[in-house]
């Protein structure tokens, strides 16, 4: 059963490409998430989480400051295990991503989707009201979409693709 499951995951095409990104951006994701616990679990006073579960299942309503910071903390470390596995595991075709360029690109694509996932837990946690992990989740599926499109299109991308994108960039700048 595993077996089948690693050779449906590694089929050299768009399909797998795409269940591989998932499988990280799972694992990313549960590493982002039990960082953000931990923020939480440190940054709020004992009558809010008296014991660490209670930051999963229950307990009282964190700020919306220690919510933003534990985000914050969550997606750093989400981002660095994101890009290792990305590398190593989920595109065929590296492009630049092993250059110091293709590092920065991938920061700068991830500190938007960072944006766009403070911004959902401002406003739907923060202003709105609505459960801090249900946001999460539901900002956190909006910004895998985002990464897996922006990724694909700016940092793993062919050599044939890049040289095409670089001289269409040329010849609109002349």
């Amino acid at each position: 059963m595993i077996k089948k499951f690693l050779n449906f995951i590694n089929q050299q095409t768009l399909f797998g490409e795409i269940m591989r990104f998932i499988l990280v951006g799972g694992i990313a994701t549960v590493i982002d998430f039990l960082a953000m616990a931990v923020v939480l679990y440190i940054l709020e006073p004992e009558t809010t989480y008296p014991h660490f579960y209670n930051v999963f299942f229950g307990g009282g309503e964190p700020s919306t400051l220690s919510s933003a910071i534990g985000t914050g903390v969550g997606f750093l470390f989400g981002l660095l295990a994101n890009y290792l596995l990305s590398i190593i595991f989920v595109f065929n075709e590296k492009g630049k991503s092993k250059t110091a360029s293709g590092f920065i690109k991938f920061t700068i694509l991830s500190a938007i989707g960072l944006a766009i996932h403070e911004v959902g837990m401002l406003v739907f946690f923060g202003k709105l009201k609505i459960n801090e992990w249900v946001v999460k989740i539901v900002m956190t599926l909006i910004v895998l979409i985002y990464n897996y499109v922006t990724r694909r299109l700016f940092i793993f991308k062919g050599e044939k693709e890049s040289a095409k994108v670089e001289e269409s960039a040329e010849g609109e700048n002349q």
